[in-house]
């Protein structure tokens, strides 16, 4: 009987499924802006980056607010959108299960009806009877119902494949593997649960990954939490756009010749440009491959302002052309990851990444990094007598 009435409740609330859209703009869109995806050894379903949320007080002092914004991988992108509220956002990533991931998301973000509702459609849990009083309470009260209420295998079935009927109809077209990796993916969320972390493949995952639960719970160097579930307002903001078609997930190499330069032209024929390009630590990959020089061309092309910003993460070591740097003596601090943190957060204007690669064969990675902002923490008032210390990193 338990399982017959979760069955019944995934049926309940779920707001009219089309069997089609009235348009295909949407997949029309996605296909426009794609191009062939290629391969990276990680299912990333979540972030690994502890520090994401570290430019959150730049992007708000900074004032970058609406236009375009672009970004690579999974849900840490919607925390930069409850914050930037950009007209449009488009997440291009060089896997299509990337992709595949986002239109689960916006499935599940279509359907629910405050931010419970979208964790026990995402995890596989039942609501509460009494889910419209959850609306404004606490993450922490949130979290913690997901943490005492067990899953059931039948109420996940049921929502997945009510979830599925709302992607088949956004008319993206799907084979019956991209279907299984949806199917397994979304199977992941309910079996880990808030445990859920980065994985790669063939290689042991690291100790100090960040769970669910982490990335949800992360603050910004300021102590202050920013995850786009933190308040209902923040999940709203987001949930708009899935509901608008505007967060449109694309399969593109960053150092390709057809995405980015078909993104770019479609955002100058909408009269957008770029207000944040979050690359996470994708350029060290570049570096490495020889293929920078090329992501720099396709930057270059974007809409772009002075307040456009690009937002990086840094890992360390790695990645560099040359001799390591580390070795060699600097007179300003290398950007590494505060203690307790695996990562880094970067942000630079784009006019600092235009002059730095304006020959781009002779930038480095160390050169990206060394010109970017990257203590966010706010100035605290001096002791009488002292001058007050800046702390906003470097660009030079």
């Amino acid at each position: 009987m338990r399982s017959l009435l979760f069955a019944l409740q995934a049926l309940v609330f779920t707001g009219s499924v089309p069997v089609a859209r009235e348009t295909t703009e949407f997949a029309k869109l996605v296909a426009q802006l794609s191009e062939n995806g290629g391969f990276f050894d990680s299912d990333n379903l979540v972030s690994n980056e502890t520090s994401y949320l570290h430019v959150l007080p730049a992007l708000e002092s900074m004032g970058i607010r609406g236009g375009a914004y672009l970004g690579v991988g999974p849900e840490q992108n919607f925390s930069y959108l409850a914050e930037i509220r950009p007209e449009l956002a488009i997440m291009i990533d060089i896997r299509r299960d990337n992709m595949l991931l986002h239109l689960l998301f916006k499935a599940i973000f279509e359907r629910a009806r405050n931010r419970l509702d979208y964790l026990c459609l995402l995890y596989g849990r039942p609501v509460p009877a009494d889910l419209p009083k959850w609306t404004d309470r606490p993450l922490d009260d949130i979290l913690m119902y997901l943490d005492l209420t067990p899953g059931d295998s039948g109420l996940h079935a049921a929502n997945h494949r009510s979830l599925m009927e709302r992607v088949t109809a956004y008319g993206v077209p799907l084979t019956d593997t991209d279907r299984a990796t949806i199917r397994r993916f979304h199977g992941e969320f309910a079996a880990l649960g808030l445990e859920l972390r980065y994985t790669s493949l063939n290689r042991p995952s690291r100790p100090n990954y960040p769970s669910e639960r982490d990335l949800y719970l992360a603050t910004d160097m300021n102590g202050r939490r920013g995850n786009y579930l933190t308040t209902e307002e923040r999940f709203r903001v987001v949930q708009e756009l899935e509901r608008g078609d505007r967060i449109v997930p694309a399969v593109g190499d960053l150092s390709g010749t057809v995405a980015l330069k078909a993104i770019a032209q479609y955002l100058a024929e909408r009269k957008l440009t770029v207000s944040a390009l979050y690359v996470s630590n994708v350029e060290m990959y570049l570096f490495r491959n020889g293929t920078f020089a090329q992501f720099a061309a396709n930057v270059r092309s974007l809409p772009s302002s002075p307040s456009s910003v690009i937002i990086r993460s840094s890992f360390g070591r790695g990645g560099w052309r040359g001799p390591d740097p580390f070795q060699q003596a600097f007179p300003s601090p290398i950007p590494q990851p505060l203690p307790g943190h695996l990562s880094a957060q970067l942000l630079q204007p784009f006019p600092a990444f235009l002059k730095l690669t304006a020959q781009p064969d002779s930038a480095t990675y160390l050169d990206l990094l060394m010109n970017s902002l990257f203590d966010f923490r706010v100035p605290q008032s001096p002791p009488p007598g002292r001058r007050r210390r800046r702390l906003t990193g470097c660009v030079r």
